[in-house]
């Protein structure tokens, strides 16, 4: 079983150590910057946009970021490279340029923003991570993805997000299969990141026994009270007021 204690070590900054009020924006260097700061672990939204580049972006559309309404998906890293987060000086940032911005000085925890067809997305994301140094792990929704990577490099950290599917439109049968994890069996992630407000979950607790499980997302000191009952790391935002 391969070592993922290093996502046990510090509080993973979700999107990064953000705040609006102070003109940090998700998910942007400045975000990275002050997770840095306070050695905090990163976690970070990632998407492939058209022409072969990845950014770190948490939406599929960019107007709530941006005030644009574009999918990502269509565009160049060209196209939106001069858009602002938030109205702040801060651009859409490739995620190569945040792995030279850590640079191993804190772990990363990377969010695969994924699309329908599974492979092309994880091959450029393997491109571009590795020959880094630093410690990180991949995660996404898709138990395809998670799956892709236990086939092609098992021996990169992966792990599976889940929660309870209950907002979803998606039909009974598939929504038990995501929210229990049931295709675990076949891909084997290392380690469970769980929505907290899809717990508790015994399916969850009869992992824990074996496997981390990270908790999404702390926003509060009653958030982290409630998660420190059922997962080994959190997920947080507001972390400077945290009783932590």
């Amino acid at each position: 079983m391969k070592n993922v204690n290093f996502l046990r070590e510090h509080l993973i900054a979700h999107r990064g150590f953000h705040n609006k009020e102070k003109g940090i924006p998700e998910n942007s260097i400045g975000a990275f910057i002050e997770a840095i700061k306070n050695n905090c672990i990163i976690e970070l939204d990632i998407h492939l946009l058209k022409d072969g580049n990845i950014v770190v972006f948490h939406d599929d559309n960019l107007i709530r970021m941006t005030n644009v309404n574009r999918n990502l998906k269509d565009c160049t890293y060209e196209e939106i490279k001069d858009l602002k987060l938030y109205g702040t000086n801060y651009n859409i940032p490739l995620f190569k340029e945040v792995l030279k911005l850590v640079n191993s000085k804190v772990a990363i925890v990377i969010e695969l923003k994924t699309d329908k067809k599974v492979g092309k997305f994880e091959k450029r994301l393997v491109e571009e991570i590795i020959d880094y140094t630093g410690e990180y792990a991949v995660k996404s929704f898709d138990p395809l993805s998670v799956f892709w990577f236990k086939n092609n490099y098992p021996n990169i950290v992966r792990g599976q997000l889940s929660y309870n599917y209950y907002d979803t439109k998606f039909c009974f049968f598939r929504k038990i299969i995501l929210k229990e994890m049931l295709l675990n069996i076949i891909t084997k992630p290392d380690f469970i990141s769980y929505g907290i407000k899809s717990l508790p979950n015994k399916r969850v607790e009869k992992i824990r026994k074996e496997k981390l499980i990270l908790g999404w997302t702390i926003k509060n000191n009653s958030d982290y009270d409630y998660a420190k009952k059922y997962c080994d790391n959190f997920i947080c935002e507001n972390i400077q007021n945290l009783n932590h």
